[in-house]
């Protein structure tokens, strides 16, 4: 798994998409995982509480909570997000949008979207989705999907204690500093974006 922003510069795939000047329409899925046994009740009546990502490009896109003031933005493989009981994938459209583009523009995305601003309630990752999937699409993801959040404070009375503080907690494995930072004195982290990754866990 690794957090946005990411530099894209040296992807070969890139390279050929912008050598080429061509664009082919990409399937835009929205992968949908359980993040409580207590959805197998409440899918039946059209609830439940649900972690959420965006499928684009052979790359599923999501957004999680951390404590630091830099991107909450992360990728993993397509239906894998660890951590979660992945319970389907529905197909939202298509996007004219090349690999690169995308990327660029997940880029400019995760600087709104720090892992510290992460909200159950206001800012959590079905909100993130659904903001992609209209970028992409021109539609928001199904209602359904984060309808709890939607009954605002109401709603952090019936999650499971357990959620009601981090539901979709990252914790990172470790802090990796970047090369031209010579003192931690602003006690911030910065983060290195390619080989030196901040690798956490969904």
């Amino acid at each position: 798994m690794r957090l946005f922003p990411v530099n894209s510069s040296s992807s070969s795939s890139s390279e050929r998409e912008q050598e080429s000047g061509k664009k082919s329409r990409a399937m835009v899925y929205l992968n949908i995982y359980d993040l409580t046994p207590v959805n197998n009740y409440l899918y039946l009546f059209g609830l439940g509480i649900f972690h959420s990502g965006i499928e684009v490009h052979d790359m599923e896109y999501g957004f999680g909570a951390h404590e630091y003031p830099t991107s909450g933005v992360f990728e993993v493989e397509p239906r894998s997000c660890p951590g979660f009981i992945f319970r389907r994938s529905v197909l939202l459209g298509s996007t004219d949008m090349s690999q690169s583009e995308f990327r660029s523009y997940m880029e400019r995305l995760s600087s709104r979207y720090h892992g510290d601003t992460y909200h159950l309630i206001a800012k959590n990752c079905n909100h993130f989705t659904d903001e992609v999937c209209q970028e992409l699409t021109g539609k928001p993801i199904p209602a359904w999907v984060n309808r709890l959040a939607r009954v605002g404070s109401f709603c952090n009375c019936l999650l499971p204690e357990s959620l009601q503080v981090a539901a979709v907690r990252h914790l990172p494995e470790r802090v990796a500093y970047s090369d031209d930072e010579g003192s931690e004195s602003d006690g911030s982290a910065s983060y290195a974006t390619e080989k030196r990754s901040l690798i956490t866990t969904c």
